[in-house]
């Protein structure tokens, strides 16, 4: 299938496409406006003209690509705080449902090092300080709840005494963090339940001790956007495939490999590990893991171009 690429400026995260991108049926998220690539053509009055004949904005710090071969599109920015600022706004109107046990589920991928904690968290903050002052502008005299909230798929690695179980224990340890030392079926039951019921408690992890703590998140009816961040979400299979089927949203990080493993290496470094243990820890499990996991980036409706700030 040949494909055709728009490189594309957009301010505001929540407009429809344009008439020109939806009469070629393609469907990429409602929320995004797309304008084709500037050329050089010129109107009349040697304003800049794109492809089709749109004004171009050079001063939208975002970059879109919408390719026709897959309905994903890809976001850029000079800074991150742009893009935690705009899909925070694109998240923003669906905590207005109504229905008492609504959630708006979205899954946020990505390989070690890509940032997902740190880009699920800001976008959160900025969803619930929206929520904040757009409630108060009906009743400045209540205090709204928090709709946002982070789950961090950490929670559900398995124990140290089920890895103690395995058929080759030293290995099971030495890999913890590959898919088979989770339990995507526990994050099923979770997110089935949330769905079901609107509410959940879920576990956490301790670093510290190096286990889940259970029960240590709890998801509550006030809580409408539900930010799942972890590194193999949209996995296409096995129980992988059905957890991804339960996210109203898939988002996925892209980073360069290399940047990546250069903050998974301070990280662990920062922890204590000497930086040859580090350096043999990332070859050994944290490279093989972040190859899989870009290979689930095909899955993803957003694909968020990660840069150097992120830490």
């Amino acid at each position: 299938m040949e494909t055709s690429s728009f490189t594309t400026n957009f301010t505001k995260l929540r407009y429809p496409f344009s008439e020109t991108l939806l009469s070629k049926r393609e469907n990429f998220p409602a929320w995004i406006k797309c304008y084709p690539s500037p050329s050089s053509t010129k109107n009349a009055n040697g304003t800049l003209l794109g492809q089709a004949g749109f004004r171009t904005r050079k001063w939208s710090p975002f970059q879109v690509s919408c390719s026709r071969e897959r309905d994903i599109s890809v976001i850029e920015a000079g800074c991150m705080d742009d893009i935690y600022d705009s899909l925070a706004e694109h998240l923003v109107p669906t905590a207005a449902a109504s229905s008492p046990n609504f959630k708006h589920i979205v899954g946020l991928a990505g390989p070690p090092g890509a940032g997902k904690s740190t880009i699920a968290s800001e976008i959160a903050k900025r969803v619930n300080k929206l929520w904040c002052q757009k409630s108060r502008s009906f009743d400045s005299q209540v205090e709204p709840p928090e709709v946002a909230i982070v789950l961090p798929m950490d929670g559900f690695h398995l124990y140290r005494h089920q890895l103690d179980a395995m058929e080759d224990p030293e290995e099971a340890h030495a890999r913890r963090g590959a898919p088979w030392t989770f339990d995507p079926n526990l994050l099923l039951e979770c997110l089935k339940t949330l769905k079901d019921q609107g509410s959940v408690y879920c576990p956490s992890f301790d670093h510290g001790v190096g286990d889940p703590v259970e029960d240590d998140i709890f998801v509550n009816l006030q809580h409408k956007i539900v930010i799942v961040e972890g590194n193999y979400l949209l996995l296409g299979d096995g129980a992988w495939k059905e957890l991804s089927s339960m996210f109203d949203e898939k988002w996925f990080i892209d980073v360069d490999i290399e940047k990546a493993m250069q903050r998974v290496l301070k990280r662990h470094i920062s922890t204590g590990k000497l930086p040859d243990a580090a350096k043999w820890r990332i070859d050994y499990n944290d490279r093989p893991n972040a190859e899989l996991i870009m290979k689930s980036k095909k899955n993803a409706d957003l694909v968020i171009k990660s840069i150097d700030e992120l830490r």
